[in-house]
């Protein structure tokens, strides 16, 4: 299934910069940046529980805030870009 994330974490201390950093490295280990504080992941359910989990325990709660979109397994249809289209697909072969 297709999951959209995004975040704000705070960022007016050294504290809440080095969050950002690690909730920017979780995502990144698990889908493709679009915007600067949104990811799609690709991900199945148990992948997901256990990203959600990492983020849980990063983030300040009380300062923080981490949202996901499932999109589904149709999730190409669903989604439309104007503009500079950032990143690649995340479901095609990545050959480096």
């Amino acid at each position: 299934m297709m999951v959209i994330i995004t975040y704000d974490v705070e960022t007016q201390t050294a504290a809440g910069r080095k969050r950002l950093r690690l909730v920017a490295k979780e995502c990144k280990n698990y889908g493709v940046r679009v915007q600067n504080s949104v990811f799609e992941c690709v991900l199945d359910n148990a992948l997901f529980l256990k990203l959600k989990n990492i983020l849980n325990n990063i983030i300040d709660k009380e300062r923080d805030s981490i949202r996901f979109y499932f999109m589904g397994n149709k999730w190409d249809h669903h989604i439309e870009t104007l503009g500079i289209a950032r990143g690649v697909k995340v479901d095609s072969v990545l050959i480096l």
